[in-house]
């Protein structure tokens, strides 16, 4: 039998649509505890490795929250239809691009958990009437129970609609070639090319491009393209890994300058590029793709506004800040003033630094006049917990990470 939908009483609704109106704005520390609980659980470790899947739970975390909120304001204690927004559409269809299947909405009842805490801490500032807030708790505690398990039953009606479109398609074919080559399974090279339609023996270099604000794929597509002229390649091969992310493959040893390509995406200010290094055979095939995702990932973990990377030029700043914590304190005992210095300052170090401590061709390099580098470094030696000369290394490294995060830009 079910069971009917209760209808609170005016007090218990006049304090649900109170409640919600604080909801609606969920406060920045409640909102990161909803993420941390949301991507720390070990079915989600595959999405909060992904830059692009994690993004896209976080925000429809949010999203969840508000849309329950605001159907409470209007009609408080109501039975809440399922938010079918297009982020959380969007983030189911790149589940089942990345082979996860409905398995993966269980992030949908990790959030419940933590926005129910929230409630309750919002109920308990509203009333301390006993019986006001067993009705209240009561009839809030099926609205958000139903409204979930609705949302999940509608969420994966369309993750199996995806998956029955992706059987169908010829990328699924590829994406799982793809998958058991850089699984190391034991896939003959033959049956894999067949599948992928490109050759794995000879040279590779492999790319991710992806956006950070909703684009189409014909942006990414246009991005795949400027990355082939720029390398000469004549041909990629392309797996849309999911909605905002394309795994790429060119047959070239070569690999292309940052600026260059920098240059060529300026007019798509939300579109990013990692490259990994070159490799040979299914061996570099498989690397040079690790190579990129880790590039791709450590500019999501700094928020670096730059637009591309490579690996061979970020590998130390990868490995640094894999625990960004650790990285935050490593910069600020390295650098002490110097992290909040005038630019000019850090970049006239970086570039002596590169420059083999040569005082006269770090000015050639920069374009100014050899007096006014060594003013600089001598402000420098002012600014550091220790003087340059005897932290080369430890300076360098952090004023990297400085950059990769944009703190110079």
């Amino acid at each position: 039998m079910t069971r009917s939908w209760p209808c609170p009483s005016a007090r218990v609704r006049e304090l649900i649509r109170l409640g919600a109106e604080t909801a609606l704005k969920p406060s920045e520390r409640w909102a990161e505890e909803l993420h941390a609980a949301v991507l720390d659980a070990d079915r989600t470790q595959a999405i909060a490795a992904d830059p692009v899947l994690a993004d896209g739970l976080r925000q429809t975390n949010v999203d969840n929250v508000v849309h329950w909120a605001a159907a409470n304001v209007q009609d408080p204690g109501c039975r809440v239809p399922p938010h079918l927004g297009r982020q959380a559409l969007d983030t189911a269809r790149d589940l089942v691009r990345r082979g996860l299947d409905a398995h993966a909405l269980d992030t949908y009842r990790a959030g419940q958990n933590v926005a129910w805490q929230y409630w309750m801490e919002i109920c308990f500032s509203l009333t301390s009437d006993p019986d006001e807030l067993r009705e209240l708790l009561d009839v809030t505690a099926l609205s958000i129970s139903t409204y979930v398990n609705d949302t999940i039953a509608c969420i994966s009606e369309r993750m199996q609609a995806e998956l029955d479109t992706l059987i169908r398609g010829t990328n699924a074919d590829r994406r799982a070639a793809v998958a058991l080559i850089l699984e190391g399974s034991p896939i003959s090279a033959r049956r894999a090319e067949l599948k992928l339609g490109y050759g794995l023996t000879g040279p590779h270099t492999a790319a991710v491009v992806w956006s950070t604000a909703h684009v189409g794929l014909e942006e990414l597509e246009s991005a795949a393209e400027e990355l082939v002229g720029l390398t000469g390649a004549r041909r990629r091969l392309t797996v849309v890994a999911t909605a905002g992310t394309l795994w790429v493959w060119l047959p070239v040893a070569t690999t292309v300058g940052t600026d260059e390509l920098t240059e060529h995406l300026s007019s798509r200010p939300h579109v990013r590029v990692s490259i990994g290094r070159p490799g040979r055979e299914v061996d570099g095939f498989r690397r040079s793709h690790l190579d990129a995702l880790t590039a791709q990932r450590m500019l999501a973990r700094l928020s670096s506004r730059r637009q591309v990377a490579r690996y061979e030029d970020v590998q130390l700043v990868a490995l640094m800040t894999a625990d960004p914590a650790h990285a935050d304190e490593f910069v600020a005992e390295a650098l002490g003033a110097l992290r909040d210095a005038d630019p000019e300052v850090r970049q006239v170090v970086r570039t002596y630094i590169r420059e083999q401590c040569n005082a006269s061709r770090t000015a050639e390099r920069l374009y100014t006049h050899r007096n006014t580098v060594l003013r600089r470094l001598a402000r420098a030696d002012e600014l550091l917990p220790r003087p340059l000369a005897e932290d080369v290394v430890g300076v360098g490294a952090a004023l990297e990470v400085l950059r990769w995060r944009g703190a110079d830009a």
